[in-house]
């Protein structure tokens, strides 16, 4: 027996069999995903964006994802609490300093308060949760004050702060993702597909690219500082669960059954830049296969050593 769950943005219901295994996803979330995936995002965001001053390089990447994969979807559109898990998007609140939370039942920041059931549009969500800067930052949400919970506690009331909302990428407080899900849940699986900040012997001078290079090695340091936290709590015992990164030597998990999966290939793939950038087919399909081989090490040797390794390995 399948029990139907709705997706947002016009994706379809999806059905799941006895054991709660997903029967129609690749049809309704993996190739649209992927079709996605084909198309430049980023560059033409930034020209329009400097060309049409009406309208943001954020406000151009919004319009790209309504029109490759979220449509008119709100927060609305995500599953409530008792149909499937709670989705949560983050970006970061450049006013307040602190992480701003996109959700079905909320979205806001503890500084400047909530706004209970938001109507805002998926893709914008998505385009400031991925607004990294200096191009693609930052992100602007109009509001109304009287959008906010007047019982939730804050600090910051004024309507310069409830007007207009300016955010920028999330990974700028919390590139992990770590914060939302850290006080209230005792077991924690991190996926983390970032890139990293390669060794530079005579980094750019100019200063665009220059702040580019200063802002990446800004965001290399805050994933190091979350990843030696949250593996830490599992050395510990604080936490229970895994980590697992696009650089993960899979040879590390000992597990004489884990895919096939050459640390030097892997490096190749992980070198991909980290764009809305269009990607060939055959790229996709490496990257997608060694997320799936990671993530299965981990789970395997961390988490549930009874489950079942990949069929023909």
């Amino acid at each position: 027996m399948s029990t139907p769950s709705s997706l947002p943005g016009g994706f379809g219901a999806m059905r799941f069999n006895a054991n709660g295994v997903a029967e129609n996803l690749e049809e309704l979330v993996i190739k649209r995903l992927r079709r996605f995936a084909n198309n430049t995002i980023d560059q033409g965001s930034i020209i329009k964006g400097i060309l049409m001053p009406r309208h943001s390089i954020s406000d151009e990447v919004t319009e790209a994802y309504k029109d490759h994969l979220f449509g008119n979807a709100t927060l609305r559109d995500l599953p409530a609490d008792n149909e499937g898990p709670r989705f949560i998007i983050n970006a970061t609140n450049v006013q307040s300093k602190v992480l701003w939370r996109f959700s079905r039942p909320y979205m806001g920041d503890y500084r400047v308060g909530l706004v209970n059931n938001p109507t805002t549009e998926l893709a914008l969500a998505v385009a400031a949760s991925s607004a990294f800067p200096p191009f693609l930052s930052p992100a602007q949400l109009e509001l109304h004050p009287s959008d906010f919970d007047p019982n939730i506690p804050a600090v910051l009331k004024d309507d310069a702060y409830r007007t207009t909302v300016v955010l920028t990428d999330g990974g700028v407080y919390d590139n992990l993702g770590l914060e939302t899900a850290w006080k209230s849940y005792d077991t924690i699986l991190v996926s983390d597909g970032g890139g990293a900040c390669d060794d530079e012997p005579d980094p750019e001078r100019d200063w665009a690219r220059h702040s580019y290079r200063i802002l990446s090695l800004i965001d290399n340091q805050v994933r190091s500082l979350r990843k030696r936290q949250v593996i830490d709590s599992y050395k510990q015992g604080v936490r229970k669960g895994t980590y697992w990164g696009i650089r993960t030597n899979i040879a590390d998990y000992a597990l004489p059954d884990a895919m096939n999966c050459p640390f030097t290939e892997t490096l190749k793939l992980a070198n991909t830049a980290t764009r809305l950038k269009a990607l060939d087919a055959v790229l996709q399909e490496k990257i997608i296969n060694w997320g799936y081989a990671v993530c299965d090490a981990g789970l395997r040797k961390h988490v549930d050593g009874t489950l079942p390794p990949p069929v023909g390995c």
